[in-house]
């Protein structure tokens, strides 16, 4: 794309939505500021559809719908564990051109560009900054940047830790303009004075949106800020302004306190105490300002942006079809739906854009009681949103590249399913299923996961913690699941012990090509005190080259066993697998194939 052709709109503009981590995001509304007043609750008309001056969210997220332009697929930083891989997938937007990528798939070289460290997955793209439309940030903030080679370009913020800098700390306008004198109207609040540009840098250009849009929103809440009515006479004011800007800045030498100087430290008037707090005054004889300061914050946990989708009813409107006529058609919702039921997904997917009611009738859970997203190279926020409008009794993920967040987001949703195949998936994706609450599942598929040990296996098995400190559920993950599929994977016997103990209702379990399992993994599943002795039917061992003849005797404590599969099992032979099977438990078996022993039932 031509510099020409790129202008400072070239990309749309994503609307963000909230972290609802944020100190603004978790408090609730004021009740008190104009858009609060306008609201329905409070008793406005309800015109603005503003949310509370309050509650505006200080570092705003890409909607759950953003994908890169490049490559049309979501951030996948979760996949990976290194920080430079993890950048390079993560979607970054432009505060220049708008345009959301993967930093990954910008084929640049060298390139070099800047981080905005105050909005989460904002900078400013390489090719902007080549171009130069980039600008710097006021306050002697001066770019930091960092050219590496190669197809992805990794950047950097500025140095919290420069002198004369102060961090990209977001701080509530309300409530540090409050907390520093209660009794102080708040025309007579003084602004603290930005810090004064470097002396090595030339003068800089105007700000960046967000930073306007920040500074607005401090204005305004000084404007819309209300003093408490007080009791308190003028000498009892100005004594607790006193005592209020003595103990906000302890540190500062007694005659700097007194005369009201500002501190050597800094261009802006700093100065830290003891509390980890950062002290600035904003005038002279004004009072101090304060706000936590500490370290960087530690980088945040992956978390899903709450999308609402809901899943349709179960009888979608209207009952009939209405045709162009005005009339309705003679056939009823139940009619159609019934021959709805003999279409696959791709007829139906071509019935849905026939007519609005048509597409509302297709969406009936009914008609997709299985959905199969195997093998696919990565999934869309629109397959995750048309996933959970369907609520399928069953999902095959397997081989996808399935994120843990995209995971977590999808199990959350799906409350009904019984069936879920994650066979051929990663490790870091599948541990969603520790903390995802699954009460109606039957069927869990967990064959030829990578890098599973004893320790994932042991998160996945035991219960999850209570609300209750101290205490445990009694039930486990997996105590209603009735068929296991865990072929491939490193078991121990110690996982095993966990197995009989947390999934007692397995009928189904399939151990092959595990190569830790031997004769005294047979023993433990046989064992008296083995629940799974009386409710195995179907044990598939194929592979497994640690078995011997000695362990073929012990399958015959298990009365309801109907099929069993000890094929390619390089130490059994032949001969004593016939002798299991002429003898039974109880009740001969028949082999279709040598070491394959079925029961009819």
């Amino acid at each position: 794309m031509s510099s020409s052709s790129r202008g400072p709109g070239a990309g749309a503009r994503r609307r963000r939505t909230r972290c609802r981590r944020c100190r603004a995001c978790v408090r609730t509304e004021c009740g008190d500021c104009h858009f609060c007043r306008d609201m329905k609750k409070f008793g406005g008309p309800g015109r603005m559809k503003q949310s509370c001056l309050l509650r505006q969210c200080t570092a705003p997220v890409l909607p759950h719908t953003a994908v890169c332009l490049l490559c049309g697929e979501a951030g996948k930083e979760d996949t990976v564990e290194g920080e430079e891989e993890k950048f390079g997938l993560s979607l970054m937007e432009c505060t220049i051109c708008n345009e959301i990528v993967h930093p990954g798939c910008l084929k640049m070289g060298k390139a070099e560009g800047v981080i905005n460290a105050e909005i989460p997955n904002c900078w400013e793209c390489p090719r902007c900054t080549q171009e130069g439309r980039t600008s710097k940030v006021k306050g002697g903030r001066e770019r930091h940047l960092k050219k590496v080679g190669g197809d992805a370009c990794l950047l950097r913020g500025a140095d919290p830790g420069s002198p004369g800098l102060l961090p990209p700390r977001v701080l509530n306008p309300s409530q540090a303009f409050s907390s520093c004198h209660p009794g102080l109207p708040p025309e007579n609040w003084e602004k603290p004075k930005p810090p004064l540009a470097s002396a090595e840098g030339p003068a800089v250009p105007s700000p960046s949106p967000q930073r306007e849009k920040l500074e607005r929103f401090k204005r305004m809440c000084q404007l819309l800020e209300r003093v408490p009515d007080t009791s308190s006479s003028s000498s009892d004011s100005d004594s607790d302004s006193d005592s209020s800007g003595t103990s906000l800045s302890e540190d500062e030498a007694p005659g700097e306190a007194r005369n009201g100087r500002r501190p050597a430290r800094g261009s802006s008037g700093e100065k830290e105490n003891r509390g980890g707090r950062r002290a600035v005054r904003p005038g002279s004889g004004g009072p101090l300002l304060s706000w936590p300061l500490g370290p960087a914050p530690p980088p945040r946990p992956p978390q899903l942006e709450r999308h609402v989708v809901r899943p349709p009813p179960r009888s979608p409107e209207p009952d009939t079809l209405p045709l162009a006529a005005g009339s309705d058609h003679p056939l009823p919702r139940a009619a159609w739906l019934r021959v709805f039921q003999h279409l696959g997904p791709r007829e139906l997917c071509v019935c849905m854009r026939v007519c609005r009611t048509w597409s509302r009738w297709c969406y009936d859970k009914r008609l997709w009681p299985r959905m199969d997203l195997s093998r696919r190279k990565s999934l869309t926020p629109p397959m995750l949103s048309g996933v959970v409008r369907r609520q399928p009794r069953a999902l095959d993920l397997s081989w996808t590249g399935v994120s843990k967040k995209q995971l977590m987001w999808l199990l959350n949703r799906l409350q009904g399913l019984q069936e879920l195949v994650l066979s051929g998936c990663s490790w870091l994706s599948v541990s969603a299923l520790g903390s995802a609450p699954l009460p109606a599942l039957r069927l869990l598929d967990l064959r030829w996961i990578e890098d599973v040990k004893d320790s994932q296996l042991r998160e996945l098995l035991l219960p999850p913690p209570d609300t209750k400190p101290g205490q445990t559920e009694s039930r486990g993950r997996l105590q209603g699941v009735a068929e296991l599929r865990l072929a491939g994977l490193e078991l121990t016997d110690a996982s095993l012990r966990l197995l009989l103990r947390h999934a007692p209702q397995l009928s189904a379990l399939d151990l092959s090509h595990c190569a830790h399992v031997g004769d005294p993994s047979v023993h433990l599943l046989t064992a008296p005190t083995s629940p799974l002795r009386e409710t195995l039917v179907h044990l598939n061992l194929a592979g497994c080259h640690r078995l011997t003849d000695h362990c073929l005797p012990l399958f015959r404590r298990c009365p309801r066993l109907r099929r069993l599969d000890l094929r390619s099992c390089r130490q059994l032979s032949p001969e004593a697998c016939a002798r299991l099977a002429a003898a039974g438990p109880p009740g001969p078996f028949r082999c279709p194939e040598e070491k394959l022993l079925l029961k009819d039932s």
